[in-house]
């Protein structure tokens, strides 16, 4: 009996926080762990699923860094870096969009459909989603986002679809860019006005040490953050996905999370439970750990 009414309680807990994101938009950004592991990525795209039946507009914007740099082995492409970012001659561009907007994001469309939901890929090339420029000529064709054309998700979200959607933008002369997958989320989720914006990463949150992550930052305004980035506290990766969670707060999406992607369901348990998990972006000046 006792296991039935944990069950209701958890069920009970959830009302509010379906009454607060049912008719919203939450934008997800799909990458790390729960991206390469077969049984996390059956369990996000089931946490979709769930919150797409009980009315919340979910939108998914993914990457696939692991997969472009497999298939470029495959054809005995070398991949190179530079401060973090692909360098993409036109070959690798076309890599990108062959894997990106073909191999893993038809993948991602079909287990959503698999698991009972309703889903239609996209790209940044799609009815003029992601305009693009070449952002570095040392780079080649990774691009900086010009204009985010929200139309075609809105389209999409209004008939009862879930988007998803790979980053890649192209400019007037139909090229290609390879488009980090932070920045296109952050931009798309402002021009839609989310309620809600979850980043997925391979730690548990924001951490005042990067290598403990007892010492998490449950809550914190982006003035802090951008404190946190300027006195050199963050690095590698985290720099740019925290830049990114602050880019989208002063864009006007209400609530940013990083949360650990690693963790089973973590997207229910951060908007449908009480407890959450993660760490959570506001507007503001002050400072809450």
């Amino acid at each position: 009996m006792k296991d039935f009414e944990k069950r209701a309680e958890v069920l009970i807990e959830a009302l509010p926080h379906i009454r607060k994101y049912s008719g919203k938009i939450l934008l997800v950004k799909y990458g790390g762990s729960a991206m390469t592991d077969e049984k996390l990525q059956r369990a996000v795209m089931g946490d979709l699923v769930l919150l797409s039946l009980i009315g919340v507009k979910v939108v998914l914007v993914h990457g696939g860094g692991p997969e472009i740099t497999d298939m470029l082995k495959k054809l005995g492409k070398e991949t190179k870096f530079v401060n973090g970012l692909r360098v993409t001659d036109k070959e690798t561009a076309e890599v990108v969009q062959m894997v990106l907007a073909g191999k893993v994001n038809k993948h991602l469309v079909t287990l959503v459909q698999s698991l009972g939901g309703r889903a239609v890929g996209l790209s940044g090339a799609d009815g003029g989603l992601i305009a693009a420029k070449q952002m570095d000529p040392e780079l080649g064709y990774v691009g900086e986002i010009e204009s985010v054309d929200v139309r075609p998700v809105i389209d999409l979200l209004e008939k009862g679809y879930i988007p998803v959607i790979s980053t890649t933008g192209c400019d007037a002369e139909g090229n290609v860019y390879n488009i980090n997958a932070d920045t296109a989320a952050a931009r798309i989720a402002g021009q839609l006005r989310a309620e809600s914006l979850i980043n997925m990463t391979d730690t548990a949150g924001l951490l005042e040490d990067e290598k403990d992550e007892s010492t998490l930052i449950s809550r914190i305004f982006v003035s802090d953050a951008q404190r946190m980035i300027n006195q050199g506290q963050l690095s590698g990766g985290m720099i740019p996905k925290v830049g990114c969670c602050i880019e989208a707060i002063r864009r006007g999406v209400k609530k940013v999370f990083i949360i650990d992607g690693r963790v089973p369901h973590s997207i229910l348990i951060e908007t449908l439970t009480d407890a959450g998990m993660g760490t959570m972006f506001m507007s503001g000046e002050n400072y809450d750990g």
